[in-house]
């Protein structure tokens, strides 16, 4: 991981792979990625522009992704989309670390619906369900380090990381629902998920958004009913409300600075939107994260 920005922002970390810089996926044990880490780092929250999964084979570990603190106990399974934040897990854990580039994964619908923003974070996977992820996790770590240790890596060999990978992803897929959001595939919804991240600090029209995906603002927020249980301008304003959220905790920005950020031309108009979302002023918010 290459870190950047030094404003008071979040730490921002940029994909870099020690063992072998121009392949887009690491495996590594969570032991050995801690100990490259500065303790700054392991303390405070960071986001990076890669994938992060942690797969938790035994101990008991809790992370910090975006407010919410995630229990990981054995057989848990933890994902990290780029952009959300994340204070990495502390305990005493036996886990490995998968962290892959946007562009490393094989192009399959179902792993870019896991792969969504909008998607789960951790699922406590089912004891029938286990081994075959252990197995797919090991045979992916077998040819990740076949890889890591040839000279210059073949196509072939970096082809077949490429499918374990997709295979890997593609078993999380198929497992229920994770413990923390429920999440469909809809073809609408992806296309909405997309812009929505795009142009959040835009606009907060859902009706824009319908016409962006080609579709009438009811067929949109019937696909997002079904998908998330909530209509397309609540998932709108949830995720400006997210946004807001990680600026005021983990920058030194005034509110009103963060209110433009996210398209609010009056102060008094983003804590009013602030204060209905979370049921808090900005500055309340601030002081309790801190």
């Amino acid at each position: 991981m290459v870190r950047s920005g030094q404003d008071g922002s979040p730490a921002e970390f940029g994909f870099s792979n020690p063992d072998r810089p121009r392949l887009g996926v690491e495996l590594v044990d969570y032991a050995r990625l801690t100990s490259r880490l500065s303790a700054e780092t392991l303390a405070t929250v960071h986001r990076t522009d890669f994938h992060q999964l942690f797969v938790f084979r035994s101990g008991e570990a809790t992370a910090m992704v975006d407010f919410v603190d995630h229990p990981c106990p054995a057989g848990t399974l933890l994902y990290v989309c780029p952009g959300r934040l994340l204070r990495l897990p502390r305990g005493r854990t036996d886990a490995v670390a998968v962290l892959f580039t946007v562009s490393f994964p094989p192009r399959l619908d179902r792993v870019r619906a896991l792969l969504s923003p909008f998607g789960s974070v951790r699922w406590s996977v089912p004891a029938q369900e286990w081994d075959g992820i252990d197995r797919a996790v090991g045979e992916l770590k077998a040819e990740y380090g076949r890889a890591a240790a040839e000279a210059e890596s073949s196509t072939a060999t970096t082809d077949l990381v490429r499918q374990l990978l997709g295979a890997l992803l593609l078993r999380i897929a198929r497992l229920p629902a994770g413990v923390d959001h429920t999440h469909r595939g809809d073809e609408i919804f992806q296309r909405f998920q997309r812009e929505l991240e795009r142009d959040f600090a835009t606009t907060r029209n859902a009706a824009v958004y319908a016409a962006r995906v080609g579709y009438s603002l009811r067929s949109l927020n019937r696909a997002c009913q079904a998908a998330t249980g909530r209509s397309a301008k609540t998932l709108i304003d949830a995720r400006v409300a997210l946004e807001a959220k990680r600026l005021l905790a983990h920058t030194d920005l005034p509110a009103s600075v963060i209110g433009r950020r996210l398209g609010f031309s009056e102060a008094t108009n983003f804590g009013k939107f602030f204060g209905r979302e979370t049921g808090l002023t900005p500055g309340a918010f601030r002081e309790g994260e801190r």
